[in-house]
């Protein structure tokens, strides 16, 4: 018999057992509609690999992993190619999840991937409302003529919770049209306290990492100078700690883009305290 011990892939501090844990971490390695650099497939099991890098325990919110009872499902896989099938296939695993009574966090991959995590959510819950970190809008109505496309993933999930439940945090980028759509709807948020409209309401929280400035953040596929420092991010987490959060992702790591692995590391970083306010 072998006696070990062995590396685990699976991220630090996970519930081993499915059926006993709460959330379901869910691996969603696509970038197959990128408009700039792809490698975001990449992204989940990298991260993977840095979580044993980080300790269990968040000093921000004083509390550590074991007590987040999440479960580490791996990465699903995707036909090549296949946009339309690789989103049933998310839809159909996170309407397994909820059917279950558990909640998801998905790690990306791109945005896109948020779309059928939205279509699945919104079957298990009303009153469903979105808080999106991003530098970009991702409002167009559609990208080169695909209206499935990380540019235009949150103008799709608009038309399935409604643009006044969708509040956006750290833009800075996208066309006149798009910048149209969010003062018409009142999205862009420049203050915590903008987020009080969404209280009571069922939250899911996006965030695609290159909301972060690229100083801290160069591993992205659409980097956008004048983001967030990481503690800003931490301060909107904090806010957001006391809502009823049913579901969440963090996406667009592009690893290979910061060979010395620091952007891994703050993505990892990030899911984690992400984690703990779920």
């Amino acid at each position: 018999m072998l006696r070990g011990p062995f590396l685990d892939r699976s991220w630090m501090a996970q519930n081993p057992d499915y059926s006993t844990s709460a959330i379901v971490m869910l691996g969603l390695p696509f970038d197959g509609t990128v408009s700039y650099r792809p490698g975001s497939r990449f992204a989940p099991e990298q991260i993977r690999l840095a979580s044993w890098g980080l300790e269990e325990y968040s000093p921000t919110f004083n509390r550590e992993l074991i007590y987040v009872n999440f479960h580490d499902a791996g990465d699903l896989e995707f036909p090549l190619g296949n946009t339309e099938k690789t989103l049933d296939v998310i839809r159909e695993n996170v309407e397994d999840i909820y059917a279950d009574k558990k909640r998801v966090f998905g790690i990306g991959g791109e945005h896109l991937v948020t779309l059928p995590q939205i279509q699945a959510v919104s079957k298990f819950y009303n009153n469903l409302a979105i808080v999106h970190f991003d530098a970009h809008t991702d409002l167009r109505e559609d990208y080169l003529g695909e209206k499935l496309s990380h540019a235009s993933v949150m103008r799709r999930c608009s038309e399935i919770v409604g643009p006044e439940n969708i509040k956006q945090i750290g833009i800075r980028s996208g066309m006149r049209e798009e910048w149209d759509f969010m003062a018409e709807h009142k999205t862009l948020c420049h203050k915590s306290s903008d987020l009080e409209c969404l209280r009571g309401k069922n939250i899911f929280v996006t965030v695609d990492l290159d909301v972060l400035d690229t100083s801290i953040m160069p591993g992205t596929g659409t980097p956008e100078v004048g983001g967030m420092a990481f503690d800003e991010l931490m301060s909107w987490f904090k806010y957001l700690k006391d809502f009823n959060i049913v579901g969440a992702d963090v996406v667009e790591l592009a690893p290979d883009y910061d060979p010395t692995g620091a952007s891994t590391a703050v993505a990892t970083k990030v899911i984690r305290e992400l984690l703990m306010i779920m």
